[in-house]
């Protein structure tokens, strides 16, 4: 999150990923630091996945991440 508001902060548009275990934890963080960054959550657990189902899961979301890092 803090990463996301730096890039906005410069400029630079960004896109949060991160697996639907953190959609509480996203919407807190964002609240207490007063930006709402765009977000993409995907399937829960990521760290025990294989290199295929991380590059399915890419694939997946890769649409959305984009949509959102182009939208106002």
């Amino acid at each position: 999150m803090h990463d996301i508001v730096d890039l906005e902060a410069r400029g630079i548009p960004g896109v949060g990923v991160a697996s639907s275990e953190f959609v509480e934890a996203a919407a807190m963080q964002s609240k207490t630091l007063g930006f709402d960054p765009a977000m993409v959550f995907v399937a829960h657990p990521i760290q025990d996945r294989s290199d295929d189902e991380l590059r399915a899961l890419a694939d997946a979301a890769l649409e959305e991440i984009l949509r959102r890092l182009v939208s106002d």
